[in-house]
């Protein structure tokens, strides 16, 4: 009976040890390094490159240098060798993330996908059929403010949708552009797409900043630039960065944010297929850069302000990333950043860096942002949201709502500074 009863107790408490992760399986892990010398960074490079692992920071392993900061997903598989040679090299590390499976499995759990439905719609991450069924529902009970623009579609045929909210009819509105998802695995940034849609919905008529920028503004919202990627993400790969275009040496996928004609490929881009910055075979060759840039040249002449969603590192910038020359407007671009990022301080206790991209972290060609300045959009910006490194791409659904409050803050400050500098001055009525 006892040695029954025994039995009885092992297999009871192996199983919770299962399900709740902490038995001594090796499980994907985050990893933090900082290189103390050239030789060490030279081996991170080696172990970026050669090993299955993804970089999360930086971008691209020509970053990696000593008393930087490294960040590296490292699968189960490759775990033991990667530590081993580490240890070997003295190269010390810490676990940001102990167990990245549990937290991808969590962050795929989902109550409804019924935003009329579910109180924490907008406090979760929706796969793609779910984000276009919202796209189709808000449409729906909004046909007086949302309109739906088909404006492409992707390299596998899945259609690129830009919502347009457009709250009254007066002659001449000035627009505004918000794209999320432009990297699948950055997923707050389509979520902040929704949020801020309902947010603005929701909140017209009675947030004052939120009415006057839309009393005075249409805001184009594209919620997934990517979906190929963003559906890969979901489906097979949680760390995919790039589109799904098949190259011709077989790998897969472009960078789309160095994908754009603004001074493309040069440094900080690569003409390697297989990178996680691959610039494609020439601008715009991915069909949905070429979609963004087809409607945003056709409407360059309402559009004032393009914003860019991306994540992590909690940063605000502008161009130029793609190089280290300052913009015309430099010091407007740096004033409307500063004045973002001190409120986000005040209101949120957050700290946000803020400047050029390409002086801020480094140079990043071919990227929207600069090639929407150069195209006529003279406030241009580029918003990396939370976290600077904790979770990363891997940001618990938690933590949606504090991302998404942060980056409106920013959002209405810089809006209402833009409508502040291209306002046209009222003439005088005429003398009697």
């Amino acid at each position: 009976m006892m040695k029954t009863l025994l039995i009885l107790f092992v297999l009871i408490n192996l199983d919770k040890l299962l399900r709740t992760g902490h038995c001594m399986e090796t499980r994907d892990q985050i990893l933090s390094i900082t290189p103390k010398t050239q030789e060490q960074a030279d081996i991170l490079k080696n172990v970026s490159t050669q090993y299955e692992t993804a970089l999360w920071q930086p971008v691209s392993p020509q970053y990696i240098k000593e008393e930087t900061q490294v960040h590296l997903f490292v699968p189960a598989n490759s775990s033991d060798i990667i530590k081993d040679l580490l240890q070997k090299h003295t190269i010390t590390h810490e676990v940001l993330l102990a167990n990245a499976n549990e937290l991808i499995e969590m962050q795929m759990r989902n109550d409804s996908t019924d935003p009329r439905s579910s109180s924490t719609f907008y406090d979760r991450y929706h796969s793609l059929e779910d984000i276009y069924y919202w796209i189709n529902r808000t449409h729906q009970d909004n046909p007086g403010t949302i309109k739906v623009i088909l404006i492409g579609s992707s390299s596998e045929k899945r259609p690129l949708y830009v919502l347009k909210l457009s709250l009254n009819d007066r002659p001449n509105k000035k627009a505004m552009w918000i794209d999320c998802g432009i990297h699948a695995r950055e997923w707050i940034s389509p979520a902040f797409c929704l949020w801020f849609v309902q947010y603005s919905l929701s909140f017209y008529k009675q947030n004052q900043d939120i009415t006057n920028i839309l009393d005075n503004m249409d805001v184009y919202v594209l919620p997934v630039m990517n979906p190929d990627g963003y559906h890969h993400t979901w489906t097979a790969n949680r760390m995919w960065r790039k589109n799904r275009s098949i190259n011709s040496n077989g790998c897969i996928g472009v960078d789309l944010n160095r994908n754009f004609d603004a001074n493309w490929c040069t440094e900080g881009a690569s003409h390697d297929p297989c990178t996680e910055t691959y610039c494609g075979v020439f601008p715009e060759s991915e069909p949905e850069s070429q979609a963004v840039a087809d409607f945003l040249r056709s409407h360059k002449d309402s559009v004032q302000l393009y914003l860019s969603m991306h994540s992590y590192s909690q940063m605000l910038l502008f161009p130029y990333s793609c190089t280290l020359d300052e913009a015309d407007n430099h010091k407007d671009l740096l004033e409307m950043a500063k004045e973002a990022a001190e409120k986000i301080r005040r209101y949120y206790r957050n700290t946000y860096r803020y400047g050029a991209g390409a002086k801020t972290i480094y140079l990043a060609p071919g990227g929207s942002d600069d090639w929407a300045y150069n195209l006529g959009i003279k406030y241009s910006f580029t918003f990396e949201l939370q976290d600077r490194g904790r979770y990363g791409f891997l940001l618990p659904p938690s933590h949606i709502s504090p991302a998404c409050n942060e980056a409106l803050i920013a959002v209405k400050t810089i809006a209402l500074k833009v409508m502040e500098k291209t306002q046209v001055p009222t003439s005088p009525p005429p003398a009697a």
